[in-house]
């Protein structure tokens, strides 16, 4: 029985299907599980947050006590993987991580906006940044403090109005102009979409899981 996954703007269609043969369906919303009939594993990748009701909590738990594998991460699967792990759900990736040891918390960590045909991404989400100034400080690219005030600046900021350009704008404000030429180069060669790398992990655990029935 193929699994049903739902994904949006975390990753391509084509390379999801390059990864897995699934029922892909859009980014989850409330409704959408309860409607699932004759399915053991549901991936749960991307889903809607202010746009429409988001996926309830009971609806994960009616499939989990329908012993229906549940796996999510990377976006609002990862959010509701957090809150639903001790009841049975499975959560994977960094994003899913970051959200079960309180290092985030708010649904706007994850949240972006797309073209709805395509599911382009059109902002970036902030956990990507976080996770990037994250390895700068580590790498030594910036230091804790300005680390703290670029992340302060983003957190300001609307979420469609999160994009790499402003993140490099934000970031220059706080550095000085041999800061500014260093944290450039980094940018260009270390910033990672974590959001893509989760989802496709998400992929190959929902493989793993309908091997193993």
């Amino acid at each position: 029985m193929r699994p049903v996954v739902f994904l949006g703007p975390s990753l391509p269609r084509e390379e999801a299907e390059a990864v897995l043969d699934a029922d892909y369906r859009p980014p989850v919303k409330r409704g959408d599980l309860s409607s699932l009939e004759n399915v053991d594993v549901v991936g749960i990748i991307d889903g809607v947050f202010l746009q429409s009701c988001s996926v309830g909590h009971r609806e994960i738990l009616s499939l989990l006590n329908r012993k229906v594998k549940v796996i999510g991460g990377g976006s609002m699967g990862a959010l509701r993987a957090a809150e639903m792990n001790h009841y049975g759900m499975i959560g994977v990736g960094r994003v899913f991580e970051m959200y079960a040891s309180g290092e985030i918390q708010g649904d706007d960590e994850v949240a972006l906006v797309f073209d709805p045909e395509t599911m382009e991404p059109l902002s970036e989400p902030l956990v990507n940044m976080r996770f990037f100034l994250d390895q700068a400080v580590a790498d030594r690219a910036m230091d804790p403090s300005q680390r703290t005030k670029v992340l302060e600046k983003l957190r300001s900021v609307y979420y469609p109005r999160r994009t790499k350009r402003s993140f490099e704008s934000m970031a220059a404000e706080v550095l000085d102009e041999s800061g500014r030429e260093a944290f450039q180069r980094y940018f260009t060669i270390k910033y990672r979409d974590i959001k893509r790398e989760d989802a496709l992990t998400v992929l190959e655990t929902v493989k793993k899981a309908c091997a193993a029935l």
